[in-house]
């Protein structure tokens, strides 16, 4: 039996070298993200404007062991587009989950999972729809999404640069219970 204690909170500024330095395992494990970014920090941690991401991390024993981000729609996101058209609602009524990566070390725990749902419960609560776009090739992340119940809205190109498009999946969180 397992006694390890698993807890999911707001990720803090002093967080993030702990959280490159997990990143940086799933990089070399998983080839996520695919491209490393010049400023990890910063890119998990974009500068503070009205537009910065809510972030989430979990801890295993007190360790970061996991990372999440929801930010708002930004244009030529292809998540919210396919969402939109879909349901008739605007991308803006959307919220993107991303930088999610779970430790190698620590998977088969559900962390995954928890900050999933933390992302959909904040992102339910400011009234918004959660939706993320995954690349093709990330099966355990697509696997995931769809053990949650998530959606399957498109799967099409997505420009990552002037020189760069990749193949993404575009999904839409279940819907919200009635209540």
């Amino acid at each position: 039996m397992s006694h390890e204690r698993i807890s999911v909170r707001r990720r803090d500024l002093p967080d993030l070298d702990a959280c490159v330095r997990v990143l940086a395992e799933v990089h070399e494990s998983d080839g996520y993200p695919v491209n490393w970014p010049e400023d990890p920090a910063g890119w998990l941690a974009p500068p503070e404007s009205s537009e910065s991401p809510a972030a989430w991390v979990a801890l295993l024993d007190g360790r970061i062991a996991g990372h999440v981000c929801l930010s708002p729609a930004r244009p030529g996101d292809t998540a919210p587009e396919h969402w939109s058209s879909r349901t008739g609602l605007s991308p803006a009524d959307t919220a993107v989950v991303s930088r999610l990566f779970v430790s190698p070390k620590a998977r088969g725990h559900g962390i995954g999972a928890l900050l999933l749902t933390e992302t959909v419960r904040d992102a339910r609560e400011r009234g918004l729809h959660p939706v993320l776009d995954v690349v093709t090739s990330d099966r355990s992340a697509t696997a995931l999404y769809e053990r949650q119940g998530w959606t399957l809205l498109a799967t099409g190109e997505q420009r990552w640069g002037p020189d760069q498009t990749v193949q993404v999946h575009c999904y839409a969180a279940p819907a919200a219970p009635a209540s």
